[in-house]
């Protein structure tokens, strides 16, 4: 009865697993680190979606978006942009991106963007019900100027069919808009909360290859067509142990 109630709800598996404990039965879904066995068939799709999408960015995160896996396009653009990452480092994709030190000063459109990623984990946080979501969102509003950000009036419907992320460093500019995909039919809580962010050029003109002036050894006008395809991703971080309770 508890299942078919939470199903009918449409209750995500966390949420189900915490709604058969409080009736006292014990979790119905498993909750297994992405580093266990069983999940090798997972680990061998993202690491192809990964390295399909170079030269563009593309990043696998939690659901409080802790960076568990990016391919070499993702690490070019942040250490284009910020600098050498901490080899092993935690990064949390969020606090990067709201906080005032990492990506803020090189994103140009920071208000529009914050106030809409800032609402989408609001959102989060009000569906998990849980405290780690809910830290999450009431830290990021706590960082300079988000609260103003949030305060304005949204962008109308006539500003695009898309929010792009706009990046400009030096002479580079980057203008980008992304997706995001989940698992299909997930049946294990981490396998559920999985997202894989693809980046990509917002433009019309010919392709040209998104490291150009990023990647040392690229030229201003290179094909991507030039020189090896890079084909292996970048492990940046993986949470150690047998399970997850929830993102820090």
């Amino acid at each position: 009865m508890v299942l078919r109630l939470s199903s009918a709800l449409d209750m995500p598996l966390r949420q189900a697993n915490e709604l058969l404990l409080a009736a006292g039965f014990a979790p119905a879904w498993s909750e297994a680190d992405l580093g266990a066995e069983a999940l090798a068939p997972i680990r061998g799709a993202l690491a192809y979606m990964l390295s399909q999408q170079e030269p563009f960015p593309a990043v696998v995160v939690d659901r409080r978006w802790n960076l568990l896996q990016a391919n070499k396009g993702a690490v070019a653009m942040v250490e284009f942009l910020v600098g050498p990452l901490k080899p092993g480092a935690a990064i949390n994709l969020a606090d990067a991106l709201v906080g005032p030190d990492v990506l803020k000063p090189h994103l140009t459109n920071w208000t529009e963007v914050v106030r809409y990623f800032v609402r989408s984990v609001e959102a989060d946080a009000a569906v998990d019900g849980t405290k780690q979501t809910a830290a999450l969102a009431q830290r990021l509003t706590r960082y300079p100027g988000v609260r103003t950000a949030m305060a304005q009036a949204a962008p109308s419907a006539g500003d695009g069919p898309v929010l792009p992320m706009l990046f400009q460093k030096g002479q580079t500019a980057l203008r980008l808009f992304t997706t995001i995909a989940t698992l299909g039919t997930p049946r294990d809580v981490t396998l559920q909360e999985l997202r894989v962010e693809s980046f990509f050029r917002w433009t019309t003109r010919p392709a040209m290859c998104f490291a150009d002036g990023l990647l040392p050894g690229r030229g201003p006008h290179e094909s991507c067509s030039s020189g090896p395809r890079a084909s292996s991703s970048l492990m940046i971080h993986e949470r150690a142990g047998s399970s997850r309770s929830g993102r820090s």
